[in-house]
């Protein structure tokens, strides 16, 4: 079944059960998804891919916002976001832990030679396509920085 399918069964589902805030956070993640498939020069149809990488875009936009709320004291409206997050992280795949992240580090710091810190760049290549959508790109960052320095 497809994300598309499958958001289109969870809102039906979230209609019937009369849920308000579960069925606009999935009407947003549909709308994304239909303004992709929608893009000029696209096909109508969008890669797992690139289904992923929207979905941890709309991710991260939550997060932020979630913190810059909470920041400003608006709990009601940090609560919404984080809610949100919720709701798009069933979709997303499996988050790699911490640990399972520095493992495969080592793994792509060895196949392309890193030896220090001036080799970031060539770790970041390799490590942002092989953790896509597995691994939060600001983690990876800031494990790849804690490996090589030492």
């Amino acid at each position: 079944m497809s994300l598309k399918q499958q958001i289109d069964n969870d809102i039906k589902s979230a209609m019937l059960a009369k849920n308000k805030e579960e069925l606009t956070a999935l009407r947003g993640v549909k709308s994304l998804i239909l303004l992709a498939e929608t893009e000029k020069g696209g096909s109508g149809d969008i890669s797992q891919e690139i289904e992923n990488k929207l979905l941890m875009k709309a991710a991260k936009q939550r997060k932020e916002s979630a913190e810059i709320f909470q920041k400003e004291g608006r709990d009601d409206l940090a609560n919404k976001e984080l809610f949100e997050l919720e709701v798009i992280s069933r979709y997303l795949p499996k988050q790699l832990s911490e640990e399972e992240i520095i493992v495969e580090l080592k793994k792509i710091m060895e196949q392309v030679g890193a030896k220090g810190p001036q080799d970031m760049g060539k770790v970041m290549g390799t490590a942002t396509k092989q953790l896509a959508g597995k691994a939060d790109g600001k983690l990876i960052s800031e494990l790849v920085k804690k490996i090589l320095a030492s």
